[in-house]
C-alpha cells in the first residue's frame, strides 16, 4: 500500500512551440542522443535553470517602489526629434 509520503510528479500540461532552424535542431537532437539524454529533458533543465537564475535577481517590488519614489525627476524627459527643423 503506498503510504502517501512519496512525493507525485508534476504533470506536464503545457506546450512551448518555436521555430528554429532545421541544422539547429537536428544537431541538438543528434547531440543529446549521444549524451543519452533527451531534447526535452535539456531544454526543460535550461527553463529551470534560467528562471532560477532572473528570479534571485530581481529586486523585490518594495526596493523598486523606493527607487521611483526617491527619483529626482519620475517624469522622462521628451526627447528632440532626430529630423531636425521641418522645412517649408
Amino acid at each position: 500500500m503506498p503510504d502517501g509520503s512519496r512525493k507525485q510528479k508534476e504533470h506536464k500540461d503545457s506546450q512551448l512551440i518555436l521555430r528554429i532552424n532545421g541544422k539547429d535542431r537536428d544537431d541538438f537532437v543528434a547531440l543529446c542522443k549521444a549524451l543519452d539524454t533527451s531534447a526535452a529533458r535539456e531544454i526543460r533543465a535550461f527553463i529551470r535553470g534560467f528562471v532560477a537564475a532572473h528570479t534571485a535577481q530581481e529586486p523585490q517590488v518594495s526596493e523598486v517602489e523606493g527607487i521611483i519614489r526617491d527619483s529626482p525627476d519620475p517624469q522622462p524627459q521628451k526627447r528632440k526629434s532626430k529630423r531636425g527643423k521641418k522645412r517649408k
